[in-house]
C-alpha cells in the first residue's frame, strides 16, 4: 500500500528521531516534514504506528495517508497522544472513526 506521513514534531531532536525511524522503515523524504513509501505492508504499518506512538509526545503531530485500504483512503492522525481515523469511501460519503475504530458519524462531501 502507498503511505504518506506528514510530520509536525514538537522539537528538533524529535524531528531527527522521527526522520531516522521513517528512513529505517524505508520511507523517503519528499518535502520538509513529508515522507512517502509506495511499498508498505499492513503488518509493517502496524509496527510503524506502534513505534511512532512510543517515540512521540503530546507536542508532536502526525498524519498518515494510506491507500488503498479495502478500496478506501484512510487518514490517521496522531494529536495530543490520541489517534483519530477518517475513512473515505467511494462515492460522496466519508465515515469518521476514532482509534479504536468505531463509527463516529457520516458526513457528505461536496465535489
Amino acid at each position: 500500500m502507498y503511505v504518506s506521513i506528514a510530520v509536525d514534531p514538537g522539537s528538533e531532536s524529535r524531528a531527527k528521531e522521527l526522520a531516522e525511524m521513517l528512513a529505517q522503515y524505508g520511507f523517503e523524504k519528499v518535502q520538509r516534514g513529508l515522507w512517502e513509501s509506495a511499498f508498505v505492508s499492513t503488518a509493517t504499518l502496524g509496527r510503524l504506528k506502534r513505534d511512532l506512538d512510543r517515540a512521540t509526545d503530546a507536542f508532536d503531530r502526525l498524519r498518515l495517508f494510506q491507500f488503498p485500504v479495502d478500496e478506501t483512503l484512510v487518514l490517521s492522525t496522531l494529536r495530543d497522544k490520541k489517534w483519530r481515523r477518517l475513512v473515505a469511501r467511494g462515492g460522496d460519503t466519508a465515515q469518521k472513526a476514532s482509534v479504536p475504530v468505531h463509527q463516529a458519524g457520516t458526513q457528505r462531501q461536496r465535489r
